[in-house]
């Protein structure tokens, strides 16, 4: 038994039903048609379909792969995968939030087919295994971003495909219990098992599933998106504030007899400014960071820093202005007038950068 293909090459002819039990042989050449006509009717309709061969071989004291030929047909078994309750309604918000799916399957491409367009994909694109293996790399690298369905795929070509998927600018998350699944694993940006996977499958993963429900991907794509927005909101706020205080530092430096801050005050400046971003680690983020997916950018992040932090600058220079030539203040007070106008403004940017709108929201 096994894939069709692979047991007619072994087979030369078809036993066939004539009466009530009643058979009869027929040539395999005869029947082919009928055959693939009976196998692409049930992939067509979800079923995984095995071919079935048998051949006496009473007598014969070694059985071996050589026995393997001049067999006889003698029908199919069928496999049906329902989906699990729930998976269509977690794929379809995978998707809202910018998650593709794709298929990597040994199934036949219409069994593959069936499944995709009962997970929501209503004209998937179809590559097969064979297909697959007539591709360089350059020529997958351009097709595998329009492929849905890679069908009657062997083992080592899972790899092949999330490595083109990453080359094309993808990050790709697989997930897969199996043995055969490892090396794909392996080369995903980041690997999923579940529980019941084998163990080689689990080590090999990123993350293991405790429980088979596709709605834990969408709750974690979503908890890793808020994780990464605040991030970057706290690295926005102590990029920011400390490049302008170091300018506002530099440029005091210039003109005053004195430290403008003691030691102590900045790391009292640090300390206290640090207590209230602690809550920046379960704020709520706009909708946009929940929709849509986000990338570290260094070069935003940079500007940020000089924008934001020359901002701060200007209304340090405007303390400095107000404390010395307005308010005639000692060093002491200067230090102190500083300390406190340094903490506020960073204090207001931790309110500012909450969100992309309004201060008020």
């Amino acid at each position: 038994k096994g894939a069709l293909a692979n047991v007619l090459a072994a087979c030369v002819d078809v036993e066939v039903t004539t009466g009530p039990q009643e058979t009869r042989t027929r040539p395999l050449e005869e029947m082919r048609p009928a055959i693939q006509a009976r196998f692409e009717a049930y992939s067509a309709e979800g079923y995984r379909v095995l071919g079935v061969a048998v051949r006496d071989v009473t007598g014969d004291p070694i059985i071996d792969k050589a026995d393997e030929c001049g067999m006889t047909f003698i029908g199919f078994l069928l496999f049906e995968d329902v989906p699990k309750a729930g998976a269509l309604q977690a794929i379809e918000a995978l998707r809202q939030l910018g998650v593709a799916l794709k298929i990597i399957t040994g199934d036949n491409r219409l069994a593959a087919g069936r499944m995709a367009r009962l997970m929501g994909l209503t004209r998937p694109t179809v590559l097969t295994g064979e297909e697959l293996r007539g591709l360089s790399d350059t020529a997958l690298l351009a097709r595998v971003r329009e492929v849905d369905i890679f069908a009657e795929a062997e083992p080592n070509q899972k790899e092949r495909i999330l490595t083109a998927l990453r080359r094309a600018g993808e990050v790709v998350g697989y997930l897969g219990d199996g043995i055969n699944d490892a090396s794909a694993l392996h080369a995903a940006d980041v690997g999923i098992s579940v529980e019941g996977g084998v163990d080689v499958a689990k080590e090999a993963a990123d993350i293991v599933l405790l429980k088979r429900d596709l709605a834990v991907l969408v709750q974690g794509v979503r908890l890793g998106r808020q994780t990464f927005a605040n991030t970057l909101k706290y690295v926005y706020i102590t990029s920011s504030a400390n490049f302008g205080n170091m300018i506002s530092m530099a440029g005091a430096s210039l003109f005053l007899p004195f430290l403008p801050l003691l030691p102590k005050q900045i790391l009292l400046n640090n300390f206290l400014s640090d207590v209230p971003s602690m809550a920046i680690a379960t704020d709520s983020v706009d909708r946009e960071h929940l929709d849509r997916p986000h990338r570290w950018n260094i070069a935003v992040i940079r500007n940020f820093m000089i924008v934001f932090g020359l901002v701060s600058s200007v209304f340090d220079l405007a303390t400095f202005a107000a404390l010395l030539h307005w308010l005639r203040a000692t060093e002491a007070q200067f230090q102190t007038g500083w300390f406190v106008e340094s903490l506020m403004t960073e204090l207001f940017i931790v309110l500012v950068v909450r969100t992309r709108g309004p201060i008020l929201h």
